[in-house]
């Protein structure tokens, strides 16, 4: 009998041992936290939704046009932390799609687990690069569309900006602000001396948030697409026409113009 209530007291300080250890153990927060980010994409003009196929803009040439649609790649997003760090978000897939005609498209969650704490800003390439822009890698609609001819250089529009614009005999005229990998010629148009990679990076400065354990952090980036037109170089359509994808000068004024298209929001 003795023996017997020596046993059941040591287990029942086993078991308390291990509840308490339980109730220790689930207390415990993870060493290295994590959270994930989301992008949500916007399209303003003047500082405000775009209207779609309304010839309701006028750029700084005194053009008025109107959008029917943009369609783009932005690949290597990557966050800045103030000690010099950075992080590439290429978990599942490092190159994003985005169709104003494809409502799945406007937004994002990416895979990666980012460590918490505050990041200083936030950078992209707009377009791919040219490790990455090969010809044939997307197989399936929409981005399949998006191909550039071969002739050109291959790979892949890094947009496709379709709209219209009243032209100098006051009719509406179509444009393709169409950019790519651009061309140098020695006789236009079928003798190229050289291809140009017309990528570029995105830096947007000054953009503090804080990514917090388990929890997923949205961020509102826009595209101001009158800035296309605008900033700095004044884009005339009279002057550059409709079709720009074997002008490099057109498409130089156009990735100019591009370091100052996006802004963004934290919601």
């Amino acid at each position: 009998m003795h023996n017997r209530n020596n046993y059941i007291v040591i287990l029942v300080l086993l078991l308390g041992s291990i509840s308490f250890s339980s109730c220790e153990n689930s207390s415990i927060e993870p060493e290295n936290p994590t959270g994930k980010l989301r992008i949500e994409f916007s399209h303003y003009i003047n500082g405000e939704n775009i209207i779609f196929d309304s010839m309701a803009y006028i750029n700084d040439a005194g053009n008025n046009y109107l959008v029917n649609e943009i369609q783009y790649f932005i690949s290597d997003v990557t966050l800045h932390k103030n000690d010099g760090s950075e992080k590439v978000l290429n978990s599942w897939k490092d190159i994003h799609y985005i169709d104003t005609d494809i409502k799945e498209t406007s937004g994002y969650t990416f895979k990666d687990d980012i460590e918490g704490g505050d990041y200083i800003r936030l950078s992209f390439t707009f377009g791919i690069n040219e490790e990455k822009n090969n010809s044939l890698m997307f197989v399936n609609p929409p981005e399949s569309f998006m191909f550039w001819p071969e002739l050109l250089g291959g790979g892949y529009h890094y947009m496709k900006l379709n709209g219209k614009w009243i032209n100098e005999s006051s009719q509406p005229a179509p444009f393709n602000f169409h950019l790519g990998i651009g061309q140098i010629y020695y006789s236009f148009p079928d003798s190229i001396s050289e291809y140009v990679q017309n990528h570029f990076v995105v830096e947007l400065p000054e953009m503090e948030f804080n990514i917090q354990n388990n929890e997923t952090t949205t961020i509102k980036l826009i595209m101001n697409v009158d800035r296309w037109f605008n900033t700095p170089n004044t884009y005339d359509h009279n002057f550059w026409g409709g079709d720009i994808m074997q002008n490099q000068d057109a498409m130089q004024q156009a990735i100019e113009n591009g370091q100052n298209v996006f802004s963004y929001s934290n919601k």
